[in-house]
């Protein structure tokens, strides 16, 4: 597999784009289940079975969740694009998916001395 010498704002834009999107998906575990104020539900007893599938009330999102919720998806987005706009990838001559995957787990990696 080739090796790429990224740059050092690249292979640190990656870094945060993984660790916002691991945050941000921890975050949203311990949120409702409806962003929005939903009642609950049961559904029907199936066939063969006696599981009922269903959810609980949900209160919705408070404004403090929304707002942290939206601070996320903006950040995210923001590092996405600073990601794959670099310039890096224009040096890049074939093997552009390759490199995309290498950069993925470029931190995965231990580092040079």
């Amino acid at each position: 597999m080739p090796t790429y010498d990224f740059p050092q704002d690249l292979r640190d834009a990656q870094l945060a784009l993984h660790e916002t999107r691991a945050h941000y998906e921890q975050y949203a575990r311990t949120l409702p289940w409806s962003a929005e104020p939903m009642p609950g539900w049961e559904s029907e007893k199936q066939p063969y079975t006696s599981f009922r599938s269903g959810k609980t009330a949900s209160p919705g999102y408070t404004d403090e969740q929304a707002a942290e919720i939206a601070r996320f998806k903006a950040r995210i987005l923001e590092l996405g694009v600073i990601v794959s706009t670099h310039p890096f990838w224009s040096s890049v001559e074939s093997g552009i998916v390759d490199a995309r995957m290498a950069l993925k787990h470029v931190h995965e990696q231990p580092a040079e001395a």
